[in-house]
């Protein structure tokens, strides 16, 4: 699993990243609200923590903009014991907890696992890119018609418009999708059949969005609506 952590004290940023990468986290860790947006709005995380006090731009802000562009991802906020409206102001802006400093690493833990399990059970009914609707319920795709898809189909088809204008790589798109499954061949076989199933489709139902990509490399779902 992947997290993104924003937090632009040297030490603390640095004793965080070891531990959660000791934990078997693959962390990206950065020291400005800025630049975690940019980050957030461009690469796939299944769990972001954010300080609210940081340079450039604050944590709050940042995550503002992250939600405006529908990024779901869950977001755990840092905070000081005397920062009770910037909490509150926090959950509003679409954080889904926060944690108070000094914190010990062992709750930290504990809430990054609870985060990633709300959010791998989470399952909207629908999703909209373009004028191209998922129905995940229903398994089915819909823009000027409607077409039904497979289990696996609908998952890889959430997974890219959860994460869309994202450059995915096929061992993430693999990893999140496929999960722990086992696959005939290499992985990279399953994902590129799917990727072009899905292709299929899109073109079937004259959809305004498309995959770009190459088989083995990164994809990343496109709205050519605007």
């Amino acid at each position: 699993m992947k997290i993104l952590l924003a937090e632009d004290t040297e030490e603390l940023n640095r004793a965080t990243s070891q531990i959660l990468t000791m934990q078997g986290y693959e962390v990206d860790s950065v020291y400005d609200g800025e630049e975690a947006a940019r980050h957030a709005l461009s690469d796939s995380y299944d769990c972001m923590i954010f300080d609210i006090m940081m340079p450039v731009k604050d944590g709050i802000t940042a995550l503002k903009e992250i939600r405006a562009a529908g990024d779901v991802t869950p977001v755990i906020l840092l905070t000081a014991k005397s920062e009770v409206d910037d909490r509150v102001d926090g959950l509003d802006a679409g954080a889904d907890d926060y944690l108070t400093k000094p914190f010990a690493m062992k709750e930290l833990l504990a809430r990054v696992r609870s985060m990633t399990r709300r959010n791998s059970s989470y399952t909207p009914t629908d999703l909209m890119l373009g004028s191209v609707k998922l129905s995940v319920s229903e398994q089915e795709l819909s823009a000027r018609n409607s077409i039904r898809l497979s289990n696996k189909e609908s998952k890889l088809m959430e997974y890219l418009m959860l994460n869309a204008n994202k450059e995915l790589s096929t061992e993430t798109i693999f990893s999140h999708v496929w999960q722990k499954e086992e696959v005939e061949g290499e992985p990279e076989d399953a994902v590129w059949i799917y990727i072009s199933y899905l292709r299929q489709k899109l073109m079937s139902i004259n959809a305004d969005i498309g995959i770009e990509g190459m088989k083995g490399g990164n994809f990343v779902l496109r709205d050519y609506s605007s």
